[in-house]
């Protein structure tokens, strides 16, 4: 199985992939299972460490949510008409813990078995960095996706820059998307060119990551009419970060 990675890799969430979970090839439905996986386990983990619990708790849990849906195939059975993704995520992850709770003593879904490799020694690290008072369990989750969403969005332009040998001016520039105040002469000077380049240059980068962002976003909605309403949510989430509004 593929290693599943911390937030800001190149896996999507979307509703679209769960089309490829309905039948077909198994080995393509366990990818995009295994792809959503990878985005999503991190705020799950780190919503059941708020929730309080202890560290081996949450890593069986987390672990085992995953195995329920391995082996049981919720997820491809969910219906896009639930709404926003990582809301159905959610409360599918509040119904197993409930489930876990009332049958507590019993084995344990996942069996002490490794199903997917999820870095949980790196999961606690990030975890131990939040807020420790600022965020119920749900805002954490909330918070955590969001992140997520918006790291794999610039990662996703980076790696476009990359393909296209502007890998430095990516470099160079990313940090205006997070409202970095470095000065155009400053980065016309690192870059070698003028300030009217890279002025023009950042607006081409700004534009496309809002198509990204847009679309990735688009992708975890049922209704595109909740786009704006959605971004909003993801902004708040993270305090504003890379909050220049598409």
């Amino acid at each position: 199985m593929a290693t599943s990675g911390l937030p800001g890799g190149f896996a999507t969430t979307r509703w679209s992939l769960i089309a490829s979970l309905h039948g077909g090839d198994p080995r393509a439905s366990r990818a995009a299972l295994e792809e959503l996986c990878a985005a999503a386990w991190y705020p799950l983990y780190a919503y059941a460490r708020r929730r309080g619990l202890a560290v081996e708790d949450a890593r069986d849990a987390t672990q085992g949510f995953f195995v329920d849906l391995l082996e049981r195939g919720d997820l491809a059975r969910a219906d896009r008409e639930r709404g926003r993704f990582r809301s159905f995520l959610l409360a599918a992850f509040q119904h197993f813990l409930a489930k876990r709770a009332a049958a507590e003593g019993a084995q344990k879904r996942g069996g002490g078995r490794t199903i997917l490799s999820l870095d949980f020694a790196r999961a606690e690290e990030l975890y131990g960095i939040e807020p420790a008072d600022e965020a119920s369990p749900e805002g954490l989750y909330q918070a955590a996706w969001a992140r997520g969403l918006l790291d794999r969005v610039v990662a996703t332009l980076g790696a476009e820059y990359d393909a296209r040998d502007k890998g430095e001016l990516f470099r160079a520039l990313e940090g205006e998307l997070a409202g970095d105040s470095t000065p155009r002469s400053e980065l016309a000077r690192r870059l070698g060119t003028s300030e009217g380049a890279v002025k023009v240059a950042a607006h081409r980068l700004r534009s496309r990551y809002r198509e990204l962002l847009r679309q990735a976003i688009l992708d975890t909605l049922a209704d595109p009419a909740e786009l704006e309403d959605e971004l909003s949510a993801l902004f708040e989430a993270v305090g504003g970060r890379r909050a220049e509004t598409p």
